[in-house]
């Protein structure tokens, strides 16, 4: 599983975040922010990540620090800077704990600090 784990941040980190999404995320998948209602299925998830990749003008900064995996679980620390659409610079700084099962994530959840974001 941590192979799967890695393969998925790789393609994250080279921009191919909707080729990761499409390769490692069941059908099922569940993806949460924070303590925020959770969004199920892969089609309303794969709706999030179109919008969230479209929102992106100019990507800043891209990395994982760290890729901690223990048996079907693994948690990623990303940092990203970034500007959106509407021309405003932002950076977060999150952990996605993820839960794998036949090496997809079938739950993911991102925490962050609400009041990070925007930036300038």
């Amino acid at each position: 599983m941590s192979n799967r784990a890695n393969e998925l941040v790789e393609l994250v980190l080279q921009g191919q975040i909707l080729e990761a999404f499409e390769t490692y995320y069941h059908d099922d998948v569940v993806m949460q922010e924070n303590g925020s209602a959770p969004t199920v299925g892969k089609d309303a998830n794969r709706t999030r990540e179109e919008q969230f990749v479209g929102f992106v003008k100019e990507l800043h900064q891209n990395q994982a620090t760290k890729v901690i995996v223990d048996g079907e679980h693994s948690a990623i620390h990303w940092e990203l800077e970034f500007t959106g659409a509407d021309d405003k610079r932002y950076r977060y700084n999150q952990i996605a704990v993820q839960k794998w099962s036949d090496g997809k994530v079938v739950h993911e959840q991102f925490f962050y600090n609400p009041g990070e974001g925007q930036v300038a």
